[in-house]
């Protein structure tokens, strides 16, 4: 019987635990603040500041359980596995160790197949005659026990520190507990009609042999004891004088110990398998402490009995959206390994590039890596020539030469004489000052959706057209005009866009930006509008510090 039971428990534990070992074991982020209990928030911020090495401990779900499995006692009488059922609730105190409060309710039986004569110091057989040297009476011990159990136990996690790979989902446990035992142990000692089974075991006695009882005849003697027994079990076992009690039933302190497997199901489910011994320190969980030395002995034996409890049971993780899974199936190991190979929280030192002439450009990027000292230069790391008149900047003393000037000398100067016919208009032009100089004629505005401060395609197109004509007009100063200054926010966003038109037509098409007057935050104009317009003759910054740097848009 026991053997189909063990093996209806194994079949049940293949169907449940057949996808178990590809779950594997979540870690959670560290930098998580909302799964970190208000306690230890302060630690949580210092390592997040990277003043503190080691992150906190989260808040962690809870465990409830409940099982079921076989039970059976043992000591003096052969034990039959009865059945228990069982409750524990689990709370981690770090990734290793864990409490357990684990409650159990076990039925437990046991028939002797072999007859005892030893039975007058025990009053729970005072029913049967005495035995006597001429023919000795005999009795085949019998009992049902219920027990009671509750203890308080620590769990010890073996396997869920791992060096070499990722936490799985498949847990080894070790636990030992104090806590107390209540047992009820009664024997079937008579009949239904109140008489003693005297008749019934004399018969089996002799049947199988006399004088010793050979093993091999167990299950025939048992099965004709149990056809002529009613099993009613009425009467109540032998129990110590002075026996502490609970609730009416003997009381005894227990030590437990034993090994349990978890199999993760989901991250709140998993399947549990563990074996408990426990022993309650009493001789008499199965009615019976006499030893057989001879029909006058009276002699105690001197082991105490324990029971033992195979189960087999589901997990549920209790804690909400804001606790991870309980500790111990998380690999403490994850967060440094992990940091290890993709740092995310990592102090890590500013990389220092090389750059040997010090233009800002990195030697892998500069395509031109012996640029003077000073030098502007452009993305590529190649001295900046805004002209285009093959002499960089930091040469050109004629920085913006027309291009119908050129080619120009080695220090960037063209050769553009006047025609003869145009001599007195010069000197008119000259008369009349520098605005008479300049007939660029109008210029576009610039227009920005929302708030946003970057230019679009078209805007891009418009700007390249007036960079021509800028380009054919150098004696012309240029305004950039933009508007609105009700508030910071108005200001900040007026100068970001004045500041992404002059950027644009320095960098993008080469104009100097000497020949831009920087004007923001004006009135009599759209928000949205960026005016660019002759600024010849006018005074004004061609750059401008941000009014409020804080308030910046990117985009």
């Amino acid at each position: 019987m026991a053997s189909k039971k063990y093996t209806g428990l194994f079949g049940l534990l293949c169907l449940l635990t057949s996808g178990a070992f590809a779950q594997i074991g979540g870690s959670y982020d560290v930098q998580d603040s909302s799964v970190i209990p208000s306690k230890r928030l302060p630690q949580h911020s210092e390592f997040m500041a990277n003043n503190y090495p080691f992150p906190a401990k989260p808040r962690n779900s809870w465990e409830i359980g409940i099982k079921g499995g076989l039970a059976n006692v043992i000591g003096d009488v052969r034990s039959r596995f009865g059945w228990g059922a069982g409750l524990h609730v689990r709370k981690a105190l770090g990734y290793v160790f864990s409490l357990r409060g684990d409650f159990n309710y076990l039925n437990t039986k046991g028939m002797n197949f072999q007859a005892s004569h030893n039975y007058q110091n025990n009053p729970a057989w005072n029913a049967y005659p005495r035995p006597v040297a001429g023919g000795p009476q005999h009795v085949f011990y019998n009992y049902k026990t219920n027990i009671y159990d509750a203890s308080l136990q620590a769990v010890f996690t073996l396997n869920n520190i791992r060096f070499h790979r990722a936490k799985s989902g498949f847990n080894v446990y070790a636990f030992a507990g104090l806590g107390g035992t209540v047992f009820d142990a009664k024997v079937d000692a008579l009949d239904a009609n109140g008489a003693n089974y005297s008749a019934l075991f004399t018969q089996v006695y002799n049947k199988y042999a006399p004088t010793s009882f050979p093993y091999k005849d167990r299950k025939d003697i048992r099965s004709d004891l149990k056809d002529g027994m009613d099993g009613d079990y009425e009467t109540e076992a032998q129990e110590d004088n002075g026996q502490a009690k609970l609730f009416g039933e003997p009381f005894r302190p227990n030590l437990n110990f034993g090994l349990g497997m978890q199999f993760k199901l989901s991250k709140k489910l998993s399947l549990g398998i563990e074996d408990k011994v426990t022993l309650p320190k009493t001789d008499l969980l199965d009615g019976q402490q006499w030893q057989e030395n001879g029909i006058a002995a009276t002699a105690q034996t001197r082991d105490m009995d324990l029971y033992n409890f195979f189960s087999v049971g589901l997990n549920f993780a209790i804690g909400g959206s804001k606790a991870v899974e309980p500790l111990w199936w998380l690999n403490p190991l994850d967060y440094a390994y992990n940091e290890i190979n993709k740092p995310r929280h990592m102090k890590l030192p500013k990389p220092i590039l090389d750059d040997s002439d010090g233009d800002g450009v990195t030697d892998q990027f500069d395509n031109e890596p012996n640029t003077p000292a000073g030098a502007p230069v452009d993305v590529r790391g190649v001295s900046r020539d805004t002209d285009g008149d093959g002499v960089p900047d930091y040469k050109d003393k004629e920085l913006v030469t027309p291009t119908q000037c050129q080619p120009v000398d080695a220090d960037g100067v063209g050769k553009c004489p006047p025609p003869a016919c145009c001599d007195e208009l010069a000197r008119r032009l000259d008369s009349l000052g520098p605005i008479s100089r300049c007939n660029i004629g109008s210029l576009p505005s610039v227009t920005f959706k929302g708030k946003s401060v970057t230019l679009s395609n078209d805007a891009k197109a418009l700007l390249a057209s007036a960079a021509q004509q800028i380009r054919n007009n150098p004696a012309c100063k240029i305004a950039v005009v933009g508007y609105c200054s009700t508030n910071k926010s108005e200001q900040q966003l007026s100068w970001d866009r004045v500041n992404s038109v002059i950027t644009y037509l320095v960098e993008k098409e080469g104009i100097s930006s000497d020949r831009f007057i920087f004007k923001y935050g004006e009135t009599g104009g759209e928000c949205t509008t960026v005016d660019l317009r002759d600024g010849t003759g006018e005074e004004g910054p061609n750059t401008v510090p941000a009014p409020h740097p804080n308030l910046r848009r990117r985009g």
